[in-house]
């Protein structure tokens, strides 16, 4: 079969050597810009997925910023859902958040999964990075991880301000939408929280740390990696068993 490292002919274009030097800059490049690799895992039925830095969707972030690309992702996903051999993914986030349609466009993705998915807030989790936790089908929270729960924020000169705080929210309200509907938090308590005055200074929302984001509903546990992974395991048995 003809890759890109043969000829149509079935010949080898590069030396051995030259094929081995090549994969190995393949996947250093992986690791570079997905977090990830294609190096052989001791369990590949379970795929990792890190969301962390900038959630970067339809403009650029910064060279200087960490990011995380929604263009990477989503093909990601839908190549995980494809796969036979995946049974179960693991979402890592430390997220400072970013653009919110990619940011909510991977959330729905990842909750769209027919797989078991676990997500593990180990940093933090501000903004668009609150649906991408509770998008899994159970999410953690390392006990010092912390959320930021607000309203979406807007800056610079703004045309149309009748029309841009329409947009602005119904964006809120998909946002709302989605985390009431994929965590135990209602709508009331999730806009109390967002709309708090008295944490955030000279501004609006609410720092929850570790165990808080549990008590308000919005993460299911306190855990780390062996909680996670000891969960994705049992949801992938439960999923096996079901006739």
């Amino acid at each position: 079969m003809q890759n890109k490292y043969t000829n149509a002919y079935g010949g080898i274009n590069l030396s051995d050597e030259k094929v081995k030097e090549q994969e190995k800059e393949d996947k250093l490049e992986n690791i570079k810009e997905l977090g990830a690799s294609d190096l052989p895992k001791p369990d590949d039925k379970v795929q990792v997925i890190p969301i962390i830095g900038q959630i970067e969707g339809h403009n650029l972030a910064s060279p200087q910023t960490k990011s995380t690309k929604y263009e990477h992702i989503i093909p990601q996903l839908i190549s995980i859902e494809r796969d036979e051999n995946v049974e179960g993914i693991l979402i890592v986030l430390n997220t400072v958040g970013g653009d919110v349609e990619a940011g909510l466009a991977i959330a729905e993705m990842i909750n769209s999964v027919s797989k078991p998915t676990v997500s593990l807030v180990i940093g933090g989790g501000h903004s668009i990075g609150v649906p991408l936790a509770t998008a899994a089908n159970y999410s953690f929270i390392s006990p010092t991880a912390t959320m930021i729960v607000h309203p979406i924020r807007m800056t610079g000169l703004v045309i149309g301000v009748p029309q841009t705080f329409e947009y602005f929210n119904k964006m809120q309200k998909r946002i709302i939408e989605f985390v009431t509907r994929t965590s135990k938090i209602t709508e009331e308590h999730f806009r109390e929280l967002m709309l708090q005055s008295d944490e955030l200074l000279n501004d609006m929302g609410t720092i929850l740390i570790g165990k808080q984001a549990v008590e308000h509903g919005i993460i299911d546990e306190v855990g780390g990696i062996k909680e996670a992974l000891a969960k994705l395991y049992k949801l992938i048995e439960e999923k096996k068993s079901q006739p």
